[in-house]
């Protein structure tokens, strides 16, 4: 019977080491049935699971390899595994996996600690940690880019949602952001981001800017608050903050969208998500005449909003069509993936308020950004530290390969 070795291998890193170990593996008919590889700050650690040839025969194979690593300078550690192990080993790769991340503007120990006890207390096993942020310098006194952290972890927890809330406890009292999602071949082939505008993609209710612009900013702020925590029905409050616009001259939109407040992250997120071949879409409450603003300055490719009536200059108080509201959204982004001839799983859905829900819950990935606390418990993911570009992060790609 053949005999099954963990072969562990730590020390210096330099090109050649991988090489030279299973060149000598390689001279006597090994098969490798694992392997992994890390390096942190140009230190390796190699492990390979290897079967060597018959019994009898595997003395000459393991002294050879042994002298090998004496000569690269590695420490080398044999662990032989019983053939009940292995197999043991083999029969839990059908179960599921998800990928946990960690986002943060400076990553702490104690983040790490809590996050990962939290995994061991509901069974999950961690089989990788990847940081996909880039390296921080201590010395050239710039700021540090924020920090990402991301497990891949195996095991089927009795109480998913017990894991959440415990995320988002820990998000609110550590002031980081926990992402957790099944990993699956859609996470990995996403190819539509939907997002809402006000205070998601801009930092303002453009609503509110152009009541303030009218003399109405206060009444109009008050229902804008009230819908965003679902409060109030949105179209309801839109009728009502709308009917106090009625009589504005409709030149005062020109003044707002020349200054429009994008939020942080904005630019580079789309700058990248449209390099890498992304649809991006505004589906929001909000108004057209903002949204195609966007849509020029970002090379954003849809625009689904509310289109603003005016009559002889002046807005009447009320928008031309259907009602962009909660269920609309979700609708569209409906009729959006299926245009593009995509799933759902295969969309992510980026908004702030109530009515983002229904569209939030639609779409693969749904992430409430620096929402309100009954938004973020509604949604599935959330970002409440970091600016909008942390969802490349959760797409699962690493700052070296993203631009800006």
């Amino acid at each position: 019977m053949r005999e099954i070795i963990l072969i562990h291998a730590t020390g210096e890193d330099r090109p050649g080491i991988t090489s030279s170990l299973t060149g000598v593996l390689a001279s006597c008919g090994v098969d490798i049935l694992d392997i992994g590889q890390v390096v942190i700050h140009d230190h390796l650690t190699l492990g390979m699971l290897v079967a060597l040839p018959d019994e009898g025969q595997a003395a000459p194979v393991l002294k050879d390899l042994l002298f090998k690593a004496h000569e690269l300078g590695v420490a080398l550690k044999l662990t032989p595994i019983g053939l009940e192990r292995y197999e043991n080993w083999v029969t839990v790769q059908g179960r599921p996996r998800h990928i946990v991340t960690l986002l943060a503007r400076r990553l702490e120990a104690a983040h790490i600690s809590r996050l990962t006890g939290a995994l061991a207390r509901h069974g999950l096993n961690i089989d990788i940690i990847n940081r996909l942020s880039g390296r921080v310098s201590l010395t050239d006194g710039a700021e540090p880019r924020p920090a990402c952290v991301e497990f891949s972890v195996r095991g089927a927890a009795a109480d998913w949602t017990a894991i959440r809330r415990e995320f988002m406890d820990m998000s609110s009292e550590m002031g980081v952001d926990v992402a957790l999602q099944e990993d699956n071949v859609f996470r990995r082939n996403r190819r539509l981001v939907a997002f809402d505008m006000d205070s998601t993609l801009i930092q303002v209710e453009v609503i509110d800017e152009l009541a303030k612009r009218f003399g109405v900013g206060d009444e109009v702020s008050a229902i804008t608050a009230g819908a965003m925590r679902g409060e109030y029905d949105f179209k309801e409050s839109l009728r009502r903050r709308l009917a106090l616009l009625k009589g504005l001259d409709a030149r005062v939109l020109e003044d707002v969208a020349a200054s429009l407040p994008l939020t942080e992250g904005a630019e580079r997120l789309i700058v990248n998500l449209k390099r890498l071949g992304f649809k991006v879409a505004i589906i929001s409450g909000g108004f057209t005449y903002f949204g195609e603003r966007l849509k020029e300055l970002l090379g954003i490719d849809y625009v689904f909003a509310n289109k603003l009536e005016v009559q002889d200059g002046r807005l009447t108080g009320r928008v031309v069509g259907p009602v962009v509201d909660g269920a609309r959204k979700a609708e569209l982004l409906r009729r959006l993936a299926e245009k593009e001839g995509i799933s759902l799983q295969q969309v992510a859905a980026v908004g702030d308020g109530a009515n983002d829900l229904p569209m939030l819950g639609l779409a693969g990935l749904g992430i409430a950004f620096h929402a309100k606390p009954k938004v973020k418990a509604g949604a599935r993911q959330s970002i409440s530290t970091l600016g909008l570009d942390a969802i490349l992060y959760l797409i699962g790609f690493r700052e070296r390969e993203t631009l800006g």
